[in-house]
C-alpha cells in the first residue's frame, strides 16, 4: 500500500503560552512540556499517553504544539504537520500540485526537517521529514 503521508503533529498560535498550556490542560487534561529559547519557546503537547521514549502509544493518536504569534511569519493559525519521507521531493509535488512553498526547510534538533507550504485554497500546513523512518506506525511519532 502507497504511503498516505499522514498528519503526525498539529499546531496553534499562541499570546501567552501558560495562559494556553493550562487552558488545554484544564479543558482536556492535555500534558504539556515548555521547552526553551534554543527551540524557540515551543510548547508540546501530550494529548494520548506515551512510552519512556515519547512514543504515543494508542493508535491514530497525535501529539501537539503552541508556537508563539509572529507578525513576521508566513503561519500565524492552525498548523497540521504532515510526514514525508524526502521533503524535497514533496516540495516538488507540493509546487506541480498548484501550493507554494514557504521558504527553506529548517532541522528541528532531533526531529527532522520541516517546511510550511499554502495549499491551492490558502491554507498554510507543514511538511516533515522525520528522522525517525516512517512506517505503517506513523500515528507513534514523537513529536
Amino acid at each position: 500500500m502507497k504511503n498516505r503521508n499522514p498528519v503526525v503533529h498539529f499546531e496553534l498560535p499562541a499570546e501567552d503560552k501558560k495562559r494556553m498550556a493550562d487552558f488545554y490542560s484544564e479543558a482536556f487534561s492535555w500534558e504539556p512540556h515548555f521547552l526553551g529559547e534554543e527551540m524557540g519557546n515551543y510548547v508540546t503537547v501530550s494529548t494520548a499517553e506515551t512510552d519512556k521514549d515519547g512514543m504515543i502509544q494508542q493508535k491514530g493518536a497525535i501529539n501537539g504544539g503552541f508556537y508563539m504569534k509572529n507578525p513576521d511569519s508566513p503561519v500565524n493559525g492552525t498548523n497540521l504537520v504532515i510526514a514525508v519521507e524526502d521533503i524535497n521531493e514533496h516540495m516538488n509535488i507540493i509546487r506541480n500540485a498548484g501550493g507554494e512553498v514557504l521558504g527553506e526547510p529548517v532541522n528541528i534538533p532531533g526531529v527532522g526537517a520541516l517546511v510550511y507550504f499554502r495549499d491551492t485554497e490558502g491554507n498554510t500546513c507543514s511538511i516533515l521529514q522525520p528522522i525517525m523512518p516512517m512506517n505503517n506506525n506513523a500515528g507513534n511519532n514523537r513529536i
